[in-house]
C-alpha cells in the first residue's frame, strides 16, 4: 500500500450539512487555502474533515496536537539503526510529499515556538524547509493545511499568534439546532428519535450551564455516547448520568442539577 493510499479514507463518513460550510470548504480547497476550523468540543469538526477528505478523495493526515509536542514531531528527525542514522519524515513532512489534507487537531495546545514552523505552507511558498537535513520540501498540488481550535479555551497563555491567525481562511462550528442534532443523535446511534430528542433537550439544560459551574457543554459527542448505550438495552437514566454528567464535572451540586434535568425527561 502507497503512503498515499493508507491515508484515504474508504468509506462515507457520516456528516450532516448545516449550512454553507461544504461549499466553503470546497471553494478554500480548490484555491489551496489553509482552513481554521473553530468550535466547541464535540460539535463535529474532525467529522468534518473526515468527510471532506473523502468527498474530494484525499489522503488525509490528522496531528493530535499537545503541550510537548516538537517542531521535529511534525517535520521529522534523524533516527539511530543498525545501520547508522536514517531521517524519518514527520506527519507534516509526508503530507506536503504525497498532496494529503494535514489536520492539526486543537492546535493551541502547540507552543507557539513549534506552530510557526507551518508558516512556509501557508503562505504563497508552499514549501517546508527541513533544517537538520538540508532539504527544502515543495508542497505537492493537492497539499492542504487544515487547523482546529476551541475558542473556549483561549487564554494569553494558550492562543494563536496573529501572524499565524492571519494566514487561515476560517468556518466557524457550534451545536446545530435541535431538530437537526436530534436527527444526527438518532442516526448515529439507532436509538428512536423520541429519545434523541430528550437527549437534546438535556443538553440545552446543561448548555445553559456554561460559565456557571460548567467549563464546557453538553457535546453533540456526549449525545450521541448516550444514544448508544441506551440503544445497547442501559436504562436512560443511568446512560445519561454516565455520559452527560459523571465526565463533565466532580461538584456534587453541578451534578445534582444534571441529575434533575435527567429525571425531567427519564
Amino acid at each position: 500500500m502507497s503512503d498515499a493510499e493508507q491515508y484515504r479514507i474508504k468509506e462515507e463518513p457520516y456528516y450532516r450539512t448545516v449550512g454553507d460550510e461544504v461549499s466553503l470548504y470546497e471553494a478554500a480547497y480548490a484555491a489551496r487555502m489553509p482552513v481554521m476550523l473553530k468550535g466547541p468540543t464535540g460539535c463535529g469538526k474532525t467529522r468534518f474533515v473526515e468527510y471532506l477528505a473523502w468527498k474530494l478523495q484525499k489522503p488525509l493526515i490528522t496531528i493530535a496536537c499537545h503541550e510537548d509536542m516538537t517542531a521535529s514531531d511534525l517535520v521529522g528527525r534523524f533516527l539511530l539503526d543498525a545501520n547508522g542514522t536514517r531521517w524519518q519524515d514527520g506527519p507534516l513532512t509526508v503530507a506536503a510529499r504525497i498532496g494529503a489534507i494535514c489536520y492539526l487537531d486543537e492546535v493551541v495546545e502547540a507552543r507557539q515556538d513549534t506552530t510557526v514552523v507551518i508558516h512556509p505552507l501557508t503562505d504563497h511558498r508552499r514549501n517546508l524547509p527541513l533544517e537538520k537535513k538540508g532539504e527544502l520540501v515543495t508542497a505537492h498540488p493537492d497539499f492542504q493545511l487544515v487547523i482546529s481550535y476551541n475558542p473556549g479555551y483561549q487564554s494569553l497563555m494558550k492562543d494563536l499568534k496573529q501572524s499565524t491567525k492571519q494566514r487561515f481562511g476560517a468556518l466557524d462550528f457550534d451545536y446545530p439546532d435541535s431538530a437537526v442534532e436530534a436527527e444526527i443523535v438518532a442516526h448515529e446511534t439507532g436509538a428512536e428519535m423520541k429519545v434523541a430528542e430528550k437527549l437534546v433537550a438535556i443538553s440545552h439544560r446543561g448548555r445553559n450551564l456554561k460559565g456557571h459551574g460548567l467549563d464546557e457543554g453538553i457535546s453533540t459527542r456526549l449525545l450521541v455516547y448516550a444514544g448508544n448505550l441506551i440503544a445497547k438495552g442501559i436504562d436512560p437514566k443511568a446512560a445519561c448520568q454516565m455520559t452527560l454528567v459523571r465526565p463533565l464535572t466532580d461538584d456534587p451540586d453541578m451534578r445534582d442539577t444534571l441529575d434533575a434535568a435527567i429525571s425531567t425527561y427519564f
